[in-house]
């Protein structure tokens, strides 16, 4: 008999997702029609093949099913803040930067490189990467370091398949992925030249295959917006919301540990690992509480951001390294 046991951070879905709070999914582009597989949901880990297609008036269509296996312990932050409160210092060091990015980036065509040590490097569209990974909902928690957190429906394909793909070779154990660095469409990058542009993140191998590990291509059923990290970005939601690196043109498997963009500017503030820990507060304000971006309610923080059951296995040997392991 199989027995079903529930995480510390699940509750029912219809206790996640309030009436209102999150609109108009999957809906098509234009015409209203209902999307191809729309309402139909994944169980663990299914994806749904040929992702993106178009649409009658010639935009894309992203196509997928959720995975009911990740479901969240609190409200869905709604989209229209999600799309509105963003980090990406390409295009400016506030939390207003959407409609720049929105008006500049311009996220297809879009090529997507991986090499370093793998037997089968690639340089491939985005939008054939996507179904040839074919994609999945996932509602994930997002705690920013900054100590603010919200909850979004993700669309994306796991990380490890990506890996799986690539084929890396036994002396890689980091993956260092890059963002575009292009003045041209992104005008942060040339008002902000004493930042160590391009954008840089890292993360091994191990946390790559890890289940949570999630390659984003859209959120609230669409494609993901521009101010959000199009057309694909990273998100691990056991870890701070600067290691989730947007607009990624390259994937780079390495023997070497990378020094992330953040962690070039400031090491004593924001390293390598950065999983989320109440007990180590950041130098300049305190870690243990959270503020919920959509109701600004304060509530407390969670060891992995709540996610320990999963991932607390890739640290056990590096506890060691204390409270570098949390920042």
């Amino acid at each position: 008999m199989l027995i079903r046991t529930k995480k510390r951070w699940q509750i029912n879905e219809r206790e996640a997702t309030p009436e209102g709070a999150y609109l108009n999914r999957r809906q098509i582009m234009a015409g209203g029609a209902a999307l191809a597989g729309a309402g139909l949901t994944a169980g663990p880990g299914q994806a749904q093949q040929m992702a993106l297609e178009t649409g009658p008036d010639g935009g894309l269509i992203l196509n997928a099913a959720r995975n009911e296996k990740y479901v969240l312990d609190r409200p869905m932050t709604p989209e229209a803040i999600n799309t509105t409160y963003n980090n990406f210092y390409e295009y400016g060091s506030h939390k207003q930067i959407s409609a720049a990015a929105e008006r500049e980036l311009i996220p297809r065509p879009w090529e997507v490189t991986i090499d370093g040590l793998v037997d089968n490097p690639i340089t491939m569209d985005v939008d054939e990467l996507i179904n040839k990974m074919g994609v999945e909902e996932r509602l994930y928690r997002l705690r920013c370091v900054e100590a603010w957190s919200m909850t979004v429906p993700w669309i994306g394909f796991a990380m490890s398949k990506l890996v799986d793909l690539a084929q890396p070779q036994n002396d890689a154990r980091f993956i260092r992925m890059e963002t575009f660095s292009d003045g041209s469409m992104a005008s942060g990058v040339g008002s902000q030249p004493w930042y160590p542009w391009p954008y840089v993140e890292g993360v091994t191998v191990e946390e790559a295959r890890n289940e949570l590990a999630f390659m984003v291509v859209g959120a609230y059923g669409k494609i993901v917006p521009n101010q959000m990290g199009a057309p694909i970005r990273l998100h691990m939601p056991w870890k701070f919301g600067f290691k989730a690196i947007k607009s990624i043109v390259r994937f780079s498997f390495v023997s070497e540990r990378p020094i992330g963009f953040w962690e070039e500017i400031q090491a004593k503030e924001y390293g390598f690992w950065a999983n989320v820990n109440p007990k180590f507060d950041h130098p300049r304000w305190t870690q243990a509480t959270e503020r919920v971006l959509h109701t600004d309610e304060r509530v407390p923080t969670l060891l992995y951001n709540g996610y320990g059951e999963e991932v607390a296995g890739l640290y056990a040997d590096k506890e060691k390294l204390g409270r570098v392991l949390y920042m």
